[in-house]
């Protein structure tokens, strides 16, 4: 593979869904969802960012007139950003390109499963 598209496919650690709540709910952590917006039908973790992965390389980017401004304090002071998806393997591929984009901490929760399972609530 071509090293600098490495960052973009490297894996994310695996974050304990009740952490990760512990971390959204202090304030200590974003929470995004890159699921397609049709997806969101089956509800989003309560407080989640949409940040879908087929426009993550502009909503993350600080350069995009798209950046999505909530991601400043994540990418200014290295707060660390938890994603999920519908199973954990698309959030692993925006870890990447987060951190390709100088996001110092990143992690894959898994999926919306994962988040009610660690007690987050979600909205329908």
């Amino acid at each position: 593979m071509l090293s600098f598209l490495k960052p973009l496919f490297a894996g994310a650690p695996r974050l304990d869904p009740a952490e990760a709540v512990r971390l959204v709910t202090s304030g200590a952590a974003i929470l995004a969802d890159v699921r397609e917006a049709d997806e969101l039908r089956a509800g989003k973790a309560k407080g989640a960012l949409h940040l879908p992965l087929s426009m993550l390389a502009r909503t993350s980017d600080p350069k995009s007139g798209h950046f999505e401004r909530k991601l400043q304090a994540a990418l200014s002071s290295g707060k660390p950003v938890i994603l999920y998806c519908a199973s954990g393997a698309r959030s692993g591929r925006a870890a990447g390109m987060l951190r390709a984009q100088g996001f110092a901490e990143v992690h894959n929760l898994g999926s919306l499963q994962d988040w009610a399972a660690g007690g987050g609530a979600v909205q329908r």
